[in-house]
């Protein structure tokens, strides 16, 4: 079972390899804050894993931050403290000679998911839920620039964002308000070109994945990655099944410009077109 996935392992890294060394010509960039900025550090088993929202990374930071010895059990660890509580320290927060040290020295993981389908779980959990930053920040701009006729109250609010308007939001070259992590590319967030990660996971094949990451690392026998979903945990996963849903309510021309504007993330991590 190791042997399989360590060839796994080789493969992935060979392709994110090949499509950097075809399309970008960064390898010899310097490594700046910015680029280490979504990395967090767990120093005692020498860890560095660059978030990837909405492909585990919840769960990713509460074993973090058990094998920091912050915790106990990934289960007593509340969503809030994951993200809110400073638990974790970030990559750019050392000296230029601290990030080099880890980077050359740290085991460095990152864990993906399937581009469309990332795109339609992060669409649902800040759209379709009551939220206090996103709403106003972008369900407000995108309302107002792209739904004709909207209500007072959708302007005021900015609930009710649909997944056309979100879309049309996204491939705007103007847009109103700015990226935000959770619909970036990965190749953006974790700049796979420039840094040389040991372990790159998939949210498909997450549990075999993590338990293989946990066990390459040493970590303790009884630590296994947690299954649970953080939030809106009586809601159904987002599937490809579900995604196929929401991609059915663009046009084909839409679709495909969603596919282009991924086209690096499909390539590197050898997800097939959709």
């Amino acid at each position: 079972k190791w042997k399989s996935l360590y060839q796994i392992q080789r493969e992935r890294k060979r392709i994110m390899r090949e499509t950097c060394s075809k399309y970008k010509s960064n390898n010899r960039r310097i490594i700046t804050p910015y680029h280490v900025s979504r990395i967090f550090v767990e120093d005692k088993y020498r860890i560095l894993y660059c978030e990837v929202p909405k492909a585990g990374c919840s769960n990713w930071k509460r074993v973090l931050m058990v094998l920091n010895g912050l915790a106990s059990s990934t289960k007593d660890i509340q969503h809030n403290t994951v993200h809110y509580g400073n638990y974790l320290k970030r990559l750019d927060g050392f000296d230029h000679k601290g990030i080099y040290h880890r980077l050359n020295s740290y085991t460095k993981m990152l864990f993906i998911r399937e581009p469309f389908e990332k795109l339609v779980s992060a669409f649902r959990d800040k759209f379709e839920h009551p939220n206090n930053y996103y709403h106003p920040v972008f369900g407000k701009a995108i309302i107002s620039r792209y739904r004709v006729n909207a209500t007072k109250e959708a302007l005021r609010t900015g609930s009710g964002v649909k997944f056309k308007e979100f879309i049309e939001y996204l491939l705007d070259v103007h847009r109103p308000v700015g990226m935000d992590i959770h619909w970036d590319h990965v190749n953006r967030l974790c700049s796979p070109c420039l840094i040389d990660y040991d372990f790159v996971g998939k949210f498909e094949s997450m549990e075999e994945d993590a338990n293989f990451f946990l066990h390459l690392i040493g970590a303790p026998q009884n630590l296994t990655f947690p299954k649970f979903k953080d939030r809106h945990s009586d809601e159904e996963r987002t599937t490809t099944k579900i995604t196929q849903q929401y991609f059915a309510q663009l046009s084909p021309s839409q679709r495909q410009r969603s596919y282009d504007f991924y086209y690096m993330d499909y390539l590197m991590f050898n997800y097939s077109k959709p």
